[in-house]
């Protein structure tokens, strides 16, 4: 069993929940420790019930699992929400002056602060969270000097006497819980591992720097508002090209202007941005115009819930534009693989020439992970294609070379692409169908060979997506009881519960599908052909991916596992509907929450 430590910090909106979580998050990264932080919040400024958990240990993190060693509620509702979450050993930091807690479970520590005797409240309105912080910090057995240090760094904007103020606040705490708590049973440990901190929306934007994307442009919409923050707060050191744009038509035709002038241009949104964004897709295809978009999808459907977590548009993006056009879809596992996978669909798009769908959620889009530095190449391959930048014959007048066609048909279906203003390389860019040289087809009438001819030039780069992405592969022992299916950001949760399955004598391995169009569809089979009890596990509430898969391949799954009510799975989630299906109660199951966020 993965050993691990879980702190719960939760209050309203606006009482300043995020600053203790990034506190703890780079402590524990510097100890070396891995961690995993995520935050549930309403969509309102101020009020609103928000609760961040951040899970730290030495083994790899991949979720966080509902269970709180160390609760800090700043409010009493957080109290009363999730006291239920300590067991046995865990602890509740409280401000004694406004928080009573109710009483725990045997063997959890009520620990009582008298924040008004530590600290001068009037001057400092948030003088409980830096005292929580501390005193947290001594009954972990992490010394004090870790502390100073980033509240140094956290507060180097604000004059000396707030730093010092803070330091103080939280010296005060330390030192109370030293001679007045009862420590953990086992201090946090402290190794030589050294780990990145990032969300998912920083790992993506950072991810397409590296893959020398030169444009980006946005309207904000939570939870793809963060890729933004990054590329407007990078742009200059990257050179990136950043722009804030009236809506989503003007970011996807903005996107491909800046594309079609022959730089990598990238956008993000989430699902409600990309419906307005769908038509501009299908002028991306049919101009043969690479660009990537990034769907972090919430929960649906209109504006839902804008700050919950979903995996609801999968059938959206499968659909989006209209008529049949290459396209590639891809689902990045979690936030490492949101920074991998930017490199890879910037490639695959500039050699195809057509559009590539990045299919994120909001769990991974505003989750932090401790990633490993060496999984961030800053110099990854980068592969432009058959992109022609300059007149290869030598002149200005290219009469050297054959008449250009920028839609000339090939076995691959990819036509040699050139950036405008090139000399001897004119040629007509339309989204209306064309001929090879990007004249219409249906002024006069359509011609219906050049219309077939060239349709099926465009599919043909199918073939060529398809033999260049990997098939999946299975995860654990390949004659397991029961396999796991996943796609995306159920990743990391379905392999610690297939871990703690197996540790439980039921042997389990898992699929996860990281490229969904094109689906390799026959690895698959080959695969499931051979599985003896197959569930599918999916964050929607019809079963979005079984039916894909169905509908590719015929395959039906033994069982499914979904969750509609806007948080993610945790571990033991799984492990208790694998149990339930695998006892034949049933083939469809629905994991309470029990969190209360």
């Amino acid at each position: 069993m993965r050993q691990s430590f879980s702190i719960g910090i939760g209050g309203a909106a606006g009482q300043g929940v995020a600053t203790p979580g990034d506190i703890f998050a780079k402590i524990f990264s510097r100890r070396g420790l891995h961690l995993n932080a995520y935050n549930a919040y309403q969509s309102i400024i101020r009020g609103g019930h928000t609760f961040l958990t951040i899970r730290t240990g030495q083994d790899k993190i991949p979720t966080t699992n509902g269970r709180l060693d160390l609760l800090i509620p700043l409010n009493q509702d957080t109290a009363d929400r999730h006291l239920a979450l300590l067991s046995a050993g865990g602890a509740c930091l409280f401000n004694a002056d406004t928080i009573h807690p109710g009483t725990p479970a045997d063997g959890v520590q009520l620990c009582p602060l008298p924040v008004s005797k530590l600290a001068d409240i009037s001057r400092n309105k948030v003088a409980q969270n830096t005292l929580a912080i501390g005193a947290a910090l001594s009954m972990m057995g992490i010394g004090f000097n870790s502390l100073e240090s980033v509240l140094e760094e956290q507060f180097r904007k604000k004059e000396r006497a707030v730093i010092d103020e803070n330091i103080a606040i939280a010296r005060a705490g330390y030192d109370y819980a030293t001679q007045n708590l009862k420590p953990f049973d086992h201090a946090l440990p402290l190794t030589d591992a050294r780990y990145a901190v990032l969300s998912g929306n920083e790992a993506m934007a950072m991810g397409a720097a590296a893959a020398a994307c030169k444009f980006y442009c946005a309207y904000p919409m939570s939870p793809a508002t963060g890729v933004l923050h990054w590329m407007a707060s990078h742009a200059r050191k990257a050179d990136i090209m950043v722009r804030q744009v009236e809506d989503e038509i003007g970011v996807i035709n903005m996107a491909i202007g800046a594309a079609h002038a022959g730089v990598r241009a990238m956008c993000a949104t989430s699902g409600g941005g990309f419906a307005l964004m769908s038509e501009g897709l299908g002028l991306s295809a049919q101009a043969e115009i690479p660009v990537v978009v990034i769907d972090c999808q919430r929960a649906g459907p209109s504006t839902g819930v804008p700050t919950k977590t979903e995996q609801g548009d999968l059938w959206q993006m499968l659909g989006a534009a209209f008529g049949d056009y290459p396209r590639v879809i891809a689902a990045p596992l979690d936030i490492a693989d949101c920074f991998t996978l930017m490199p890879e669909i910037f490639n695959i798009t500039d050699r195809f020439q057509c559009p590539g769908i990045v299919l994120a959620d909001l769990l991974l889009a505003e989750g932090r992970l401790s990633v490993d530095p060496a999984v961030l190449d800053f110099n990854p391959p980068v592969d432009r294609g058959e992109l022609i930048t300059s007149n290869g014959a030598g002149g200005t007048n290219g009469d050297a070379h054959e008449k250009y066609l920028r839609y000339k048909i090939t076995d691959s279906g990819v036509s040699p692409r050139v950036i405008p203003g090139i000399p001897g390389y004119t040629h007509v860019v339309s989204s209306d169908e064309h001929d090879e040289d990007g004249i219409l087809i249906s002024d006069a009438y359509t011609n219906h060979a050049k219309r077939r001819a060239m349709m099926e030039k465009r599919m043909r780069k199918m073939d060529g997506i398809a033999a260049s992405i990997p098939p999946p592969q299975l995860r654990g022992p390949a004659n397991a009881d029961v396999t796991l299916i996943g796609w995306g950001s159920t990743f990391g949760v379905i392999d610690e519960a297939a871990e703690l399955l197996r540790e439980q004598g039921i042997s389990v391995n898992h699929l996860p599908i990281r490229w969904l169009v094109p689906l390799h569809g026959d690895a698959i089979l080959e695969i499931l052909n051979n599985a003896r009890h197959t569930i599918i596990v999916e964050n929607n509430f019809s079963g979005q991916f079984a039916r894909y898969l169905r509908s590719e391949t015929s395959f039906v799954a033994t069982g499914h596992i979904r969750k509609y009510d806007g948080e993610p799975f945790f571990p033991q989630h799984i492990v208790d509907a694998v149990k339930e299906q695998l006892a034949g109660t049933t083939t469809l199951s629905i994991p309470e929450h029990e969190v209360m966020v």
